[in-house]
């Protein structure tokens, strides 16, 4: 930076010239490009622009000192906090957040640096959950529900919410259609951000609700590659606050549908949108709390995409740092007890028919965290195949929300 606005340039472009003669290099590798910042006189900016856009990952900010009277150091500031973000605390990871409300669900995504936000207003979890009902439908409520359910007293208890939206379930049976409600909220505040984070790659998208309803733009495709996902984070009250870890990981699964490799979240104390507020003022701050207090990592899921028959061969993985390893067959999910915090080397083989994000039948090795949960190895495939039959139905829900100790009758 240097010169106020219309003043003296013959300085700061020398300065620019000596960095540009001297071509630092990153030290994080050929591939990355110094980040600079120029704050300084504005009729500088072309011979700055000339000295270090080829050399360098060139910002150029309002000036710090436009008069000699005033000076202006919100936009550098702001400048700063962001390649702060970007080149020293940010994770090079895909990541989807999600926050579930009484009235509404928010929904975030960053797929290769491009950031989507939809806000899906009247689904959520108690003033709106007469809206997810009726978007969804009672059968795909009570596919989620391992019990016989009599649809009348389903209803009663949904108009109760309504009337009393604060209250929370007493019972077993209100917790487990609780969750069944937060699934398909969940589902249907995906498939609305899926509609309109579109566009050609690399191209941020600025669209809301309404767009969803134009939908016809030639050459779109979603950004959202579930395969590529390496992080799914949720929160709000239904996922924050469900009596055990377990059950917030297999209504994100559930609802979400993860393929390959994704490593699962929930915001502990429902700070997000605080810490997200806090970042703006603070961002070193914010990333503190947010890694120390906020985060909760549940575990890593391994969902190979695929048909198979059930029972057949689907994934086989191995863990290095316990000598484990495990076949899982198709229709079956299976949880390995992690320690939380430790990095664990996985390899996963999936059989000829399925696809881990290698190609079918190709393994794939990761480094993945521990966490409260565990190794949640999904091989029930994707879409979820649920038995038309009744009886088969509850004995197979049963069966999924067993294998991850979910409810207490579950173990």
């Amino acid at each position: 930076s240097g010169g106020v606005d219309g003043g003296e340039q013959r300085r700061v472009v020398e300065m620019a010239e000596l960095v540009a003669a001297a071509n630092p290099q990153a030290r994080l590798g050929a591939k990355y490009r110094l980040p600079i910042i120029y704050a300084g006189n504005v009729e500088a900016r072309p011979q700055i622009q000339a000295a270090l856009g080829e050399v360098s990952d060139l910002t150029i900010a309002d000036n710090l000192r436009p008069t000699m009277d005033r000076e202006n150091l919100a936009p550098t500031r702001a400048a700063i906090q962001e390649l702060f973000l970007q080149h020293v605390k940010e994770r090079d990871i895909n990541v989807i957040g999600v926050d579930i409300g009484g009235a509404t669900t928010d929904v975030f995504s960053v797929f290769d640096g491009v950031f989507n936000r939809t806000v899906s207003a009247n689904l959520g979890m108690s003033y709106s959950v007469g809206q997810v009902l009726a978007e969804t439908g009672l059968d795909n409520v009570l596919r989620w529900v391992p019990d016989r359910v009599d649809r009348a007293t389903l209803g009663n208890r949904i108009r109760n919410k309504m009337l009393r939206p604060t209250t929370i379930p007493q019972e077993l049976e209100g917790l487990k259609l609780e969750h069944a409600l937060a699934r398909e909220a969940l589902r249907l505040a995906f498939d609305q951000h899926k509609l309109l984070a579109t566009g050609l790659k690399g191209v941020q998208q600025a669209r809301d609700i309404a767009d969803a309803f134009d939908q016809t733009r030639a050459g779109e495709i979603s950004l959202v590659d579930m395969m590529d996902l390496d992080l799914l984070v949720g929160s709000g009250g239904v996922l924050s606050h469900a009596p055990r870890r377990s059950q917030a990981a297999m209504m994100l699964i559930d609802a979400f549908l993860p393929e390959g490799i994704t490593e699962l979240a929930v915001d502990s104390i429902f700070m997000m949108p605080q810490l997200g507020v806090l970042a703006g003022v603070h961002p070193q701050a914010a990333s503190q709390v947010f890694q120390r207090d906020c985060l909760v990592r549940l575990g890593a899921c391994i969902a190979p995409v695929g048909t198979g028959r059930q029972g057949g061969s689907c994934v086989e993985v191995a863990i290095e740092q316990t000598g484990q390893s495990l076949a899982v067959p198709c229709g079956e999910i299976r949880l390995v007890k992690l320690e939380p915090e430790a990095t664990y080397n996985v390899t996963a083989r999936p059989a000829r028919a399925f696809d881990l994000g290698a190609g079918r039948g190709r393994p794939v090795s990761r480094s993945i965290t521990g966490g409260v949960v565990g190794l949640i190895i999904d091989a029930r495939g994707r879409a979820l195949p649920f038995p038309a039959n009744e009886s088969e139905r509850l004995a197979a829900v049963r069966k999924w929300q067993a294998a991850v100790n979910a409810y207490p009758e579950s173990g």
